[in-house]
Formats: structure tokens, sequence, C-alpha cells
């Protein structure tokens, strides 16, 4: 809210993009620092469930399982692009996609991939690291099957990533399949289906105002329970560990 009044202000006296260094966010006061004692379970998902209740709970937060997807392609070129999370579990985060996709290809040739979670109206975040893999085929049309009708056509006529004429080529080969199907007629499953990304690192970020920020990560291996010294590193709950880091 605050970052959305700043920008109006700008806006009002003709707000250009050499402002950008003038920007200021007020955060959280001390009174509001993220410990590890507030951490009741310490497991992860704990955590996610939490604050992603809150952020489900915050008005102004749209679209609150919106998330940055970062993958690298055979070569070592990462891309990025924003997803929606519509699965979390103690087993990962599922998000759907066409599986022709660039971050389809990308993850057939490396399934390391990142997620980031922004939620600027509470001033947090979480970073996800881990691997991505296909769910069941089953699963995958038994999602699709609950989508919005209009949508399950959107991703039967769209060739993700692929390159195109014009807009109005979407709209023909959407207006063909709904010729084709009726108004009843099942959509069959195109090449599309869901990715569960498994993590081995998760991270919680919560902003201060005078940044020194609370960051707090959790990691989870075969290594590294070797590495808990009740200083730096801590045993959390069900094969996690976790350590704070400076900002």
């Amino acid at each position: 809210m605050i970052l959305l009044q700043i920008v109006r202000k700008m806006s009002q006296a003709t707000a250009s993009i050499e402002q950008l260094s003038a920007l200021r966010v007020k955060y959280n006061e001390r009174k509001d620092v993220f410990l590890e004692q507030n951490i009741k379970i310490k497991d992860p998902f704990c955590v996610f469930r939490d604050w992603m209740n809150d952020a489900l709970n915050t008005k102004e937060i749209i679209e609150p399982n919106a998330a940055a997807l970062a993958t690298v392609d055979a070569a070592g070129k990462p891309s990025n692009r924003f997803v929606l999370v519509k699965e979390a579990s103690a087993e990962g985060f599922t998000f759907f996609t066409n599986y022709e996709s660039r971050k389809a290809e990308d993850i057939a040739s490396n399934s390391n991939v990142a997620i980031a979670i922004y939620w600027m109206p509470l001033r947090r975040s979480v970073r996800i690291e881990g691997i991505a893999e296909k769910i069941p085929h089953q699963a995958s049309l038994k999602y699709f099957h609950e989508r919005p009708r209009a949508s399950q056509i959107g991703a039967a006529a769209s060739p993700q990533s692929k390159r195109i004429p014009s807009r109005s080529y979407l709209d023909e080969v959407e207006t063909g399949i709904k010729q084709k199907l009726g108004p009843d007629g099942e959509v069959p499953l195109p090449n599309w289906g869901g990715y569960l990304v498994r993590p081995s690192t998760i991270e919680f970020w919560q902003g201060q105002t005078d940044r020194l920020h609370d960051r707090i990560r959790f990691r989870r291996g075969p290594a590294v329970a070797a590495e808990v010294d009740g200083k730096l590193v801590h045993q959390g709950d069900n094969g996690w560990v976790y350590e704070r880091l400076a900002p």
C-alpha cells in the first residue's frame, strides 16, 4: 500500500523512470522481527502454510499464489516467468503448464528450478529451490477438467512458447476447437500437465525498514545433518536444518 502511495505521488508530478532511485518503501519495525523462537514447528512447509494463509486473507494481495519460476536450459542459459502455484504440500509445490513450452523444455534438460513468491503488503518473500518432476497423468487430467471450460480450450489452442503469425491465428484455432466439440463436448487433454517441485531449500524473508531484513533458510539433503553445530546451523523438524542469513 505504501509503495502504491509513493507511485501515485510521483505520477501526480509526472513521474519518470529516472526517479526509480528515489523510491523508498517502509517495511516492518523492530517490534515485528521474524525470529526463530516464534516458529513453533521448525518445518518450512508449516511456516509456508502460515504465511500463505496470511496472504490469502490480505485483501490487497490479488493473486497470493503467483510465483516467479526460474529454469535453466541445456546451455546453462536461465529464463524466468510467472506461474500459479496450485498446490503446496509436504511433498512440494505444484504448477501446471504446456509440456512443450520453454519452461518444460528447460526442465527436461535440467530439472533444477527456483521459485520466488513476493507478498508486498506483508513485506514477505519466499524462495524455493529444488527438483521439478512431472506429476502423474491422471492428476493432470483431473485438474485440467476442473478448470473453466474456456481455460481448457485456451490451453488446447495455444502452442505455448512457439512462434505464431498473429493474434487472430489463436482466435481461429480456438473457434475451430469450439466448433468441433460443440457446446458440451469434453475438451481432450493436450500435451499439458503439472510439475511438482520437490524442495531442497526454502528461505523466508521479511523486510525491515532499517534494511536489516530477516532471512531464515531451511535445507534438507543427505549431508546437511552433519553441518548442525547449534550455533550457525540448527536441527529442525522432519529432516530439515535451519539457519539465519545476513540480509
